[in-house]
C-alpha cells in the first residue's frame, strides 16, 4: 500500500496506536493514544517496513528522531490528499461489512518534514478498499 501511494504521487500517513508495548514516537505529539506520522520518502530517512517493525528517522522540531514502531501497533495507513486508506488490526471500533461508515483518523500533528498543524488542514476521511 505504501508503495502504491508513493508511486502515484500520494503522501502516506500512518496512523499508530502509541499506548502498545515496544512503540517508540516523539510522546510530545501523542494525542489521544495514537499519533499519525508522514512515511514518505521526502520526510523519512532509512525507512525500514519489515514483517515485525516499521523503523525509520524524521524530523519532529528539527530534532532527528529514530521512530520504531511493532507492526500489530499499526492500526491503519492513509494517503493525505485523498484520505483513502487502509484500516488493519481487530479493533472494534472499525467499520465492518459494505454499509458501513468510513473511520477518521485522530487529528493530531503529523510526524516528519511535512508536519501542519492539526486545526490548519482538513481530517482526512479513510476508505477501505479491498
Amino acid at each position: 500500500m505504501h508503495e502504491w501511494m508513493a508511486d502515484n504521487g500520494f503522501t502516506p500517513h500512518l496512523v499508530v496506536d502509541a499506548r502498545r508495548e515496544g512503540v517508540r514516537v516523539p510522546e510530545g505529539h501523542i494525542q489521544d493514544g495514537k499519533i499519525v506520522l508522514n512515511v514518505s520518502t521526502s520526510a523519512t530517512r532509512g525507512l525500514a517496513l519489515g514483517n515485525e517493525f516499521v523503523s525509520f528517522e524524521a524530523r519532529f522540531g528539527g530534532v532527528s528522531r529514530r521512530l520504531e514502531i511493532p507492526i500489530d501497533a499499526v492500526l491503519g495507513i492513509y494517503a493525505r490528499e485523498t484520505g483513502q486508506g487502509m484500516i488493519f488490526g481487530d479493533d472494534d471500533s472499525a467499520p465492518s461489512g459494505p454499509g458501513a461508515p468510513s473511520p477518521t483518523p485522530p487529528n493530531g500533528p503529523s510526524g516528519g518534514a511535512t508536519a501542519t498543524p492539526a486545526r490548519a488542514r482538513k481530517a482526512p476521511k479513510l476508505t477501505v478498499i479491498k
